[in-house]
């Protein structure tokens, strides 16, 4: 079973960077446990080893990190729960694209919790629902590998402030929207959503 962190006040980006590259070295060296860390960033875009300038319409004077994680640029604010995820890969099965696939259906199963279905599409990672005729993104997935032991992770949005997407084509995507828990009409306490976390995730194939 992975050890559980939970930050109540927002972090560092690059404080957590470098918190997380220990841990999978520890990890590495088996001188660590696993760990799941729960966090909320203060307002800031990220661009993945995909990423294209482009994509960077306007950063709103917020600060903009190049990082190692897979994928292109995302935001990460306050209401948006982010979980990084230090697990050995090779413990579950050794495949990291079923891994991404495991880390999705975690997010699935902790929005049915919500009564808020949330749908794979193929061709583009991360979770997404569809609200009325619009097709939104909810979650966003990004995760770098290290000798099996991956970290970086997840990010679902429970209140963020969305206006903060439109500086960036989040993805690479711009065909479709952003939505967030609170947008579908689902209030929840960053406390009640992470029990709901914890519980899909110890009914997943991720543990």
């Amino acid at each position: 079973m992975p050890e559980w962190k939970v930050s109540e006040e927002p972090i560092d980006y690059q404080y957590a960077i470098t918190q997380m590259e220990e841990r999978v070295k520890q990890i590495r060296e088996n001188n660590a446990k696993e760990l799941i860390w729960l966090l909320e960033h203060n307002p800031i875009y990220t661009a993945g080893s995909s990423a294209k300038d482009s994509d960077l319409i306007n950063n709103n004077g917020l600060p903009v990190y190049k990082t190692g994680r897979g994928g292109q640029y995302t935001y990460h604010g306050n209401g948006q729960r982010v979980a990084y995820v230090m697990l050995d890969i090779k413990k579950r099965g050794g495949d990291i694209r079923v891994f991404v696939k495991q880390l999705e259906n975690w997010i699935i199963n902790t929005l049915a919790e919500f009564g808020v279905k949330g749908e794979i599409r193929e061709g583009r990672v991360g979770v997404w629902v569809q609200n009325g005729n619009l097709e939104e993104k909810i979650a966003a997935i990004g995760i770098r590998v290290k000798n099996w032991v991956s970290y970086h992770g997840i990010s679902i949005n429970i209140n963020p402030d969305l206006c903060h997407y439109n500086g960036i084509i989040p993805c690479g995507i711009k065909e479709y929207g952003i939505t967030s828990l609170a947008k579908l009409g689902v209030n929840v306490s960053m406390e009640e959503f992470d029990k709901k976390l914890v519980k899909a995730f110890n009914t997943t194939s991720l543990y």
